[in-house]
């Protein structure tokens, strides 16, 4: 169990790499092309239509084939797809393989998230997905780094990208296969939508906060490189900054989640929520300067960096495991939704919102998930253990 857990932990660091080089550095380099910040943006979002179309047919997928082959099916298109942006510069033929990439990713992450909520005991719960969010925000802090490399050889990241996915990914190889929880219904796609409305109902108020991380991420990594440069920042100024949140992410995930464990985790929820809403008004305040921006970036990190996670421990809570397959698919599409919605709203403020600071559309953002948080009430009792 213990290299089950450190495997999937491996295979979750170096998709969030991939992910944290891919989404900027093809910003920049579009960027550099001249191409439109809402076309760009809008670019950055096929990825995550790609994760969105696959959604719904994952649990059928999982049941039959398992959570370690739809590990390895994903990981493999991730890593053809890498090697293929070296191949042939064309915006509609990476479009296609960010599509690819979305559909790769969500096969990954929806069955490592759902092995692991699986087999993790209640009392290390927060614990683990914790562990699972630091290992994806370590590897996606440290990607951008790789934008650096585009200088030297425009192919150079992306090839590299491939080769170590491929090295990490093997390691699957070496694992025994499981199969999900068995329900009484049926799995095909109409009852799958069937168990989606029952997760909903049950778990709404923690679905939004995938959404929120989604809308987060995306527009952070996708419009922010092109609203710095924009700005005046350079490329090698981007490369520090944007690690920044992953960095305070990293550092809070971990406490963040252990401190869900032992309280209630709808009242870290809105904590972190409500003082990430206040940091991004400040870096709007204080956009022109490198270094707050560092610091801005940093202390939202440790914020809201672990919303996803502390969001997915919260569903996790609310629902029973019959549902956890259904509801882990929920959160990948609401994710994705958040994903999409990101660049497109931060690639139109960018063009059209003269005088209107990127960083507020994501503090309006987090400001609406305080509010639906605070609205809710007690719907659901968040786990507490009684030890």
């Amino acid at each position: 169990m213990k290299f089950r857990f450190w495997m999937i932990i491996a295979v979750v660091a170096v998709s969030g790499f991939t992910q944290g080089m891919l989404i900027p550095l093809v910003a920049i380099i579009f960027e550099q092309d001249g191409v439109s910040s809402s076309v760009n943006g809008l670019h950055a979002a096929a990825m995550y239509a790609g994760m969105l179309v696959a959604a719904p047919f994952m649990e059928g997928l999982l049941r039959k084939f398992g959570y370690r082959r739809v590990m390895i099916a994903g990981g493999f298109a991730d890593v053809a797809c890498l090697a293929l942006f070296a191949v042939w510069k064309s915006l509609l033929f990476w479009l296609v393989l960010r599509i690819v990439i979305g559909i790769g990713n969500n096969m990954l992450h929806f069955a490592s998230q759902t092995w692991l909520t699986a087999f993790s005991p209640e009392d290390k719960r927060g614990r683990n997905i914790a562990l699972y969010g630091l290992s994806f925000g370590l590897g996606f802090g440290i990607g951008p780094v790789m934008t650096r490399l585009a200088g030297v050889a425009e192919p150079l990241p992306f090839l590299l990208a491939s080769f170590m996915s491929l090295l990490v990914w093997s390691g699957l190889f070496f694992l025994k296969n499981d199969y999900p929880e068995e329900v009484v219904e049926k799995t095909s796609f109409i009852h799958t939508f069937h168990r989606f409305g029952r997760v909903w109902k049950y778990g709404w108020v923690a679905l939004l906060f995938p959404f929120g991380y989604g809308f987060l991420e995306s527009s952070l990594n996708g419009s922010f490189p092109v609203y710095a440069l924009r700005l005046g920042l350079d490329v090698s100024a981007l490369s520090i900054i944007l690690p920044a949140f992953a960095i305070g992410s990293i550092v809070f995930q971990l406490p963040l989640g252990m401190l869900s464990d032992r309280f209630i985790r709808r009242n870290v929820l809105m904590t972190v929520t409500a003082a990430g809403v206040a940091v991004f008004m400040l870096a709007g305040w204080l956009e022109e300067s490198k270094t707050a921006l560092f610091v801005c970036f940093f202390i939202a990190g440790m914020l809201v960096g672990s919303i996803f996670s502390l969001g997915l421990s919260y569903m996790v809570d609310l629902l029973p495991k019959t549902l956890l397959p259904a509801g882990n698919i929920m959160c990948s599409i609401l994710f994705s939704i958040g994903s999409i919605f990101g660049p497109f709203v931060g690639g139109t403020v960018i063009q059209y919102g003269q005088g209107f600071s990127f960083f507020y559309t994501i503090s309006i953002m987090l400001l609406l998930l305080f509010t639906a948080l605070f609205f809710s009430g007690k719907q659901a009792s968040a786990f507490k253990p009684s030890s």
